[in-house]
């Protein structure tokens, strides 16, 4: 037994070393983030008073259900936008098709604060469209502050994760099922009720959960246009930054019970779409069908609307960052100065979140390959939890991820706080699973039997990886990494948490741009930004061959 024990082969260790890495950067802070939770800011002795305390005031707990009122109908109207719009993009011929489905891109994979700040140049209550419709309705025009502004921004955001998942399942929608059902009288709005609905909803579910997510922990939008409307993230970062002079377990408190909430709410999904899942094969896909007369113009004209709004935060802050400014403030004409200001005294900012993500990415290929191998080839319980523990990025707010980081590395034995490291770590750690999920996509394609050739060829099994698996895995796994590179330089949620003066990134620059008022140097980040979101999308495409992103 003792011989057996340490006879470990390489992928035994890889195995290791990927539990401890998760171990003790995943699992060991949540430990201290939930042993902090009950902890007596005074004595450190075992309470409940964080928890009490919570639940006994309105102004906390109160902050928790706008949370869920504003996330619940982010998502259903998400669902909605997106799910009609899959729904005719796929159905009907629509003119320019790639180019729409690109700016829908864009538009989700751009961070939603940059929306909220667009929107607060037009919408606020200085904003252009603001006081022109003030001046054409002769009365106040509500500003894009508070929860309609909240609900605007996030939707705009997330109805295209709705769009990729339904076009996905759509797609693989036999044609004869529909055939069927109109040959029984079935057509129209039953049609799509009574048929293809049923046939989506897991993807609908699956999409949704994304969407319910990334609308919870989102941080950026409600931070700046929430204006009184406070919802968790927000709460729980002022909170903590509050009390980060002395015991922070109030906020620690809260962001435990984030974790408790968006947890359950995914094993219950999981549990749902589990229960009624099942697989399609489309041996005949549905073919597009070319609308005529006024149907064909409304449909043409509500897709462009719904793009244009869409993209309307790109291209404000991309004309607003030529804009002249004097001080503070935008003059009449155009000029490079943001850009001047922004290289002069920003330009650390922009170094940090190329050189952050950067470094990152390599850390995050290495691992995706290496976890999604041991998690597809060597199922054990102990890859099986590995497995799981790769999912819980996706339920933990970033902001929350923040504060569990600093709470487990700001002490001896391992000091991270105020490091760049840290904020590298939070990078790998949240945006891990693209890359990983790619890359086990990829492997489930590669046949065992290749391996095996290799193996018996006299190829030693690290090898026969390194050799021939690795390098037919590059494609799907530099698919993923370009995606995971695109959400590191975007970063904002955790790393607003975890920055210093010397480790600030470009998403942080930007937020502390806007609540100064520069609006000019944050439009100018804003933009480059954008634009880096933007030759990264192109290069996935050339990369992955594909015109879409699946998810």
């Amino acid at each position: 037994m003792r011989k057996r024990l340490l006879n470990w082969d390489f992928w035994t260790l890889v195995t290791v070393l990927a539990a401890a890495v998760f171990g003790l950067f995943l699992i060991y802070p949540l430990f201290s983030l939930f042993a902090s939770s009950f902890q007596d800011p005074a004595t450190g002795s075992f309470t409940m008073k964080n928890f009490i305390r919570f639940v006994e005031r309105k102004y906390y707990y109160q902050s928790l259900i706008n949370s869920m009122w504003v996330t619940t109908c982010v998502t259903l109207l998400s669902i909605i936008i997106g799910t009609a719009l899959a729904y005719f993009m796929t159905a009907f011929k629509v003119k320019a098709k790639g180019s729409v489905e690109i700016l829908v891109i864009i538009s989700m994979l751009s961070p939603p604060f940059i929306g909220a700040y667009s929107w607060v140049l037009l919408g606020g209550r200085s904003g252009v469209l603001t006081r022109f419709l003030s001046d054409l309705f002769q009365t106040e025009w509500p500003s894009i502050y508070g929860f309609s502004g909240i609900l605007l921004v996030l939707t705009l955001k997330l109805y295209p994760f709705i769009y990729l998942y339904v076009a996905g399942a759509l797609k693989k929608i036999d044609a004869s099922l529909i055939e069927a059902a109109e040959s029984l009288g079935c057509s129209g709005l039953k049609k799509v009720a009574t048929v293809i609905m049923p046939l989506i909803m897991p993807t609908v579910f699956a999409g949704g959960l994304m969407v319910f997510m990334n609308a919870l922990a989102d941080f950026g939008t409600p931070m700046l246009i929430g204006e009184g409307f406070n919802v968790m993230p927000v709460m729980i970062y002022s909170e903590f930054i509050n009390e980060v002079g002395g015991q922070a377990n109030f906020a620690a408190a809260m962001a435990a019970m984030m974790v408790m909430i968006t947890s359950a709410i995914f094993l219950l999904q999981k549990y749902a779409v589990n229960k009624k899942s099942f697989t399609m094969s489309s041996l005949r896909p549905l073919q597009a069908k070319q609308l005529t007369g006024w149907k064909n113009i409304v449909m043409h004209a509500g897709i462009y609307l719904l793009v244009l709004v869409s993209v309307i935060p790109q291209l404000t802050v991309t004309y607003t960052s030529f804009l002249k400014t004097s001080g503070q403030i935008f003059v009449p004409g155009f000029s490079l100065n943001s850009y001047i200001t922004v290289f002069d005294n920003l330009a650390l900012a922009i170094t940090n979140t190329y050189a952050y993500s950067f470094i990152a990415i390599l850390a995050i290929v290495l691992l995706g390959m290496l976890v999604a191998y041991i998690t597809t080839r060597r199922r054990n319980w102990l890859t099986n939890i590995i497995d799981t523990l790769t999912m819980f990025p996706y339920i933990i707010p970033g902001s929350v991820l923040g504060i569990t980081l600093l709470l487990a590395f700001n002490d001896e034995p391992l000091i991270l706080s105020g490091t760049a490291t840290i904020i590298i770590v939070s990078l790998v750690i949240r945006r891990l699973p693209y890359t990983l999920r790619s890359s086990s996509a990829i492997l489930y394609q590669i046949s065992p039997s290749v391996e095996e050739a290799s193996i018996s060829l006299g190829a030693s099994p690290l090898k026969t990886f390194f050799k021939i698996t690795a390098v037919m895995m590059i494609p799907g796994v530099l698919s993923g990494a370009i995606l995971s590179w695109i959400t590191c330089i975007n970063e904002l949620s955790s790393s607003v948490i975890l920055y210093t003066g010397g480790t600030r990134t470009m998403a942080v620059a930007i937020y502390t741009e806007v609540i100064r008022a520069s609006y000019g140097t944050a439009a100018a980040l804003s933009t480059i930004l954008t634009l880096t979101t933007v030759l990264a999308l192109l290069l996935f495409f050339k990369v992955s061959g594909s015109k879409d992103i699946s998810l």
